[in-house]
Order: structure tokens, then C-alpha cells, then sequence
């Protein structure tokens, strides 16, 4: 059902984000086409000033018809029907032009009646870049006398960059959809190899676990044979099998269970427990297995807390095992417990290595193992701190690590009254 639900919130943000892909896009090309207009407009009045500025001072009236006209989208004809000189025919254009904001390079052409072609008049340039020979052809019109051309060799380059936003902002989103692309893409792919991760796990616990049953069952049989007690070398081998044979099925046990766990959130069955004599129960039962571990317990009161007994008895067992673990000389631990209006903190202090600052953040994660010539020589899979972190967050408790001031960690676990 997860994966069903991932997949559609994937499609549907991949089919949202290429909608607002397309939608920038034609906004965009219909701001241009918008652009295009109301560069047409400014330069068609703009020219309709220029060709008043001529007729100005003379007796010939202005022509009825509209003088100007639109040959091609950077093409323009305008009817003069008056004897005009190209310097005073320039600077009318210079002016109307920047008084209506037309700040791209034009040029212009002239028509002339003895040679019955169109002059070339000149390129005038915005920019501070010399424009360099031209050699552009101005088409001569049928049936006017008295006309000039314009035309705007950069009018396309000119309407893109006030259009620059809408580009930056499209360039923008393309970019973000390329990176949702990846992100789902690797998510896809990270996903698969957890479940082929979770898959070769359980397949592995679980046939590891009907020989290992076979192994404890047969040595426990041998163990309880007569010869075998008799010989003292061959009970301490059977007592190695079997103590040998326990530890690799709690190993395995433990991954069964963060496997099951990663799967579906487990069921909490919280009660009212008191935190000492938990304490002190998995303390005596470390100590027969550790007679060198010493732990001093720094509690005034009795506190109690809503918790599953068998996962938080849990968190003791692993939070103790990894000191013991983890330290070269008699491991010693010690625990302290403060609590205000809110809240109920425990620390487990002990004497062990300790962890670089850099690894400090990673020892919660799965299967993670702090890289050091020191453990190469403990067992373990890096899942004890993983189980505790989970069972915290299951019950809202927070849990963090710090190295202290001489040796070894301090676990701090914070729970909400």
C-alpha cells in the first residue's frame, strides 16, 4: 500500500511540476508575442511623430492615408510625400525614438528619384560596439515617391532581454524539474536496495536460524552425556558451542526483530513502571556474565514513567552492553537521574574509548560501526544503538550522545512526563 501511495505522489507531482513547466512556457512566448506588439505600436507612432516633424514648416499637408507600413516584423515603409534631407530626416528619428523607449540599433534607407533606387543612409548604434559595413537590402516600393525605410536588424535579441525575467524564471523551473527527476529517480533506486537489503536479511536470519537451532539442540544433548562430563577438555568445547551458539542467535534475534520493526512500527504496551528496580535487575544479571563491571546509580527518588517494560529493560541491556564493549579496562558506569516541571532525564556515563566528534551523529544509524583499529575485535552488527533510537522515537523520548570531558560517552535519554 506505501509503495502504491509513493508512486502516485510521485506521478502526480512529476505531472504537477511539467503542467507548470508548460504553462511558464506558453505564458512566456505569449508575453513575446505581447512584446512584439507593443514594440510594433511604439514604433509605428513614433514614426507617425517623425513624419509630422518633416511636414512641419512646409505648406504640403499631411497624407490622408496612413503613411506607415508594416513590410516585415523589422521592416518599415513610411510615406513621406515630401522632399526631405537624411540629416534633419535622422535626428527626428534619434529623438522620437528614445522619447518612446526604442533603444535597439536601427538603420535606415532613402528613396531617390534621379537613380530610382533606395540610398543607403546609415546604422545607428545604441551600443558602444562600432556596427562594423552593412550591407543589407532595402527593397524599393512601387508607388511612393517621397519615402524612407527603417528597419531593426536586433529587434528579436532586443524583445528577449525585457523579457529577461520570464526566461531566468522558465530556465529557473527547468532546472527544478530536472532535480525532481533525480531526486524521485534516486529515491526509486535507494528504495529498491533497501528492499533487497530487507529481503536478503530476513532470508538470511531465517535460514541461519534452523541449523543454529540444530547446533544448540545437539551440544545441549552432548553437554548432558556422561562421557562428556567426565572429560573436562571436551565439556569446556561443548560449553563453547553452546555459550558460542546463544550469542549468534541473539544476533540474529536482534536483526529479526529491527527487520520486523522497519516494516510496520511495532506495538508499544506501556505501563506505569518505576525506573530503579529495572536498573537494578538487568545490573545483576550483567554482572554474572561481567563480574568486573561496576555501577554506581545516582538516584534520589523512585521515578516512574509510562514505557513498555520489555523494550525499556531492553534499552538498558544494550546501552550497558555497548559500554562494556567499547572499553579496554574494568567498564564503569554510571547513571544520574534530574527531572523538572516536564521532564525526566537519565544519563549513562561511561569510561569506555569514546567516539570522534565526526562519527558521534552516526552511531544511532543502522548498522553503523565506529571505524577503529580498537573494534575490530567486537562483535556485533551496529544495531544495538539503532534498536534504541527506534524504541525512543516510538515512545516520544528524545536521545543524544556526548563525549565526555576524560573518557568515554555520556547517553542521555530525555522523557516527557
Amino acid at each position: 500500500m506505501k509503495t502504491k501511495k509513493l508512486n502516485i505522489i510521485i506521478v502526480l507531482g512529476l505531472i504537477a511540476t511539467i503542467g507548470i513547466l508548460i504553462a511558464q512556457l506558453l505564458w512566456t512566448k505569449e508575453a513575446f508575442n505581447l512584446e512584439e506588439k507593443k514594440f510594433s505600436q511604439r514604433t509605428h507612432i513614433a514614426l507617425l511623430e517623425v513624419v509630422k516633424k518633416l511636414y512641419e514648416g512646409t505648406t504640403s499637408e499631411l497624407p490622408a492615408e496612413n503613411p506607415i507600413k508594416k513590410v516585415a516584423n523589422d521592416y518599415y515603409i513610411v510615406n513621406v510625400d515630401n522632399d526631405f534631407q537624411p540629416d534633419v530626416l535622422e535626428y527626428y528619428l534619434k529623438t522620437e525614438f528614445a522619447k518612446f523607449n526604442i533603444t535597439t540599433d536601427f538603420e535606415y534607407a532613402m528613396y531617390n528619384c534621379q537613380s530610382d533606387e533606395m540610398v543607403y543612409g546609415n546604422y545607428i548604434s545604441f551600443s558602444d560596439k562600432s556596427p562594423g559595413k552593412k550591407s543589407i537590402f532595402f527593397p524599393k516600393h512601387k508607388n511612393l515617391v517621397y519615402y524612407f525605410a527603417i528597419r531593426f536588424p536586433n529587434e528579436t535579441t532586443f524583445l528577449f532581454s525585457s523579457l529577461r525575467f520570464w526566461f531566468i524564471l522558465s530556465f529557473a523551473l527547468i532546472i527544478i524539474l530536472l532535480i525532481y527527476v533525480y531526486s524521485i529517480y534516486t529515491i526509486i533506486q535507494q528504495k529498491k536496495y533497501s528492499e533487497l537489503q530487507r529481503d536478503f536479511i530476513n532470508n538470511m536470519t531465517h535460514e541461519f536460524k534452523t541449523p543454529l537451532s540444530s547446533i544448540l539442540l545437539a551440544s545441549s544433548y552432548l553437554n548432558k552425556h556422561e562421557v562428556i562430563q567426565k572429560d573436562e577438555r571436551l565439556e569446556k568445547y561443548t560449553e563453547i558451542i553452546i555459550n558460542q551458539s546463544k550469542k549468534l542467535n541473539s544476533h540474529i534475534e536482534q536483526i529479526l526483530n529491527i527487520a520486523k520493526s522497519d516494516n510496520a512500527p511495532m506495538i508499544m504496551n506501556k505501563t506505569r513502571i518505576a525506573i530503579v528496580p529495572i536498573l537494578n535487575d538487568v545490573i545483576e544479571n550483567m554482572q554474572l556474565k561481567h563480574p568486573d563491571l561496576s555501577v554506581k546509580i545516582n538516584i534520589d527518588k523512585d521515578f516512574t514513567i509510562m514505557a513498555d517494560e520489555f523494550h525499556f529493560t531492553n534499552i538498558i541491556y544494550n546501552l550497558f552492553d555497548n559500554s562494556i564493549k567499547y572499553c579496554e579496562n574494568n567498564t564503569a558506569i554510571v547513571i544520574n537521574a534530574t527531572e523538572d516541571a516536564n521532564q525526566i532525564k537519565l544519563d549513562f556515563i561511561d569510561n569506555g574509548i569514546g567516539i570522534s566528534n565526526k562519527n558521534l551523529n552516526f552511531i544511532f544509524d543502522k548498522f553503523y560501526r565506529i571505524p577503529s583499529t580498537k573494534n575490530n575485535g567486537i562483535n556485533g552488527f551496529g544495531l544495538g544503538l539503532y534498536y534504541v533510537k527506534k524504541i525512543c522515537t516510538q515512545h516520544n523520548w528524545k536521545i543524544s550522545a556526548t563525549n565526555n570531558a576524560d573518557n568515554g560517552i555520556t547517553i542521555s535519554l530525555i522523557i516527557p512526563k
